[in-house]
């Protein structure tokens, strides 16, 4: 692995509610600069939520959430810092149906103050780097469902994230395509030195992860060392 560029990720007795229901109970982790770490538990255990919190798409009711020793997702800058440093891959790839894969790629750096002539030369550099250099002008229904998650991945990338946060990306692919997403973002993590949390049911996830945790009802079910 190149040297770590990724931040530290510290959680600190985080808790989340919605309503009635117990999201997340007083969980506290560590993943290192560089780390990858595997998050795995039942459906309804709380890994979607932990990394939307880590991400600062919500906020915890309970304990904090730094990163490289800051309090991020409290401070009022908080949406450019988020965009600068963190990158999401989602189970459904969710791109926009009347975009190119490129123009897909470009969305997030248009909130970047990127010009269009840069916008679209780092789109085709990423989709070259996910191997979808021919494909860049076909919207998402002309894609298969490997390619539109790797042009996820591409998007994902666009800032240049320290930190890639990925929830159930194979989830909805055939084993053989889960492998080759599972290759790009595994490699790509080894070459930027990026820090990574992904949610997975997926055993491969583990064996290719540094460390895995699991989740149980919300609370850490493996020690998190």
């Amino acid at each position: 692995m190149s040297p770590a560029a990724g931040p530290e990720v510290v959680l600190e007795g985080v808790g989340k509610r919605f309503g009635t229901i117990t999201a997340l109970r007083d969980v506290s982790l560590r993943a290192a600069p560089g780390e990858a770490v595997a998050v795995t538990g039942r459906s309804g255990s709380g890994k979607s939520t932990l990394l939307a919190l880590i991400g600062g798409l919500d906020q915890p009711d309970a304990g904090r959430i730094l990163i490289d020793g800051r309090a991020v997702w409290t401070e009022r800058h908080d949406a450019r810092t988020r965009r600068e440093l963190v990158g999401f891959v989602f189970q459904r790839h969710l791109l926009l149906e009347t975009l190119s894969a490129r123009a897909n790629v470009e969305v997030p750096l248009i909130g970047a103050g990127m010009n269009h002539r840069a916008r679209r030369r780092r789109a085709l550099e990423l989709l070259a780097d996910v191997g979808l250099a021919e494909r860049a002008e076909h919207v998402p229904a002309a894609l298969s469902g490997g390619e539109r998650q790797r042009v996820a991945v591409a998007r994902a990338l666009a800032n240049e994230p320290r930190l890639l946060l990925a929830d159930e990306p194979t989830g909805a692919l055939d084993t053989a395509t889960s492998e080759t997403v599972l290759d790009l973002i595994f490699q790509l993590r080894d070459q930027r030195g990026m820090t990574l949390v992904i949610v997975s049911y997926d055993e491969a996830v583990s064996v290719r992860a540094d460390r895995t945790i699991s989740l149980l009802d919300g609370a850490l079910a493996t020690a998190p060392a």
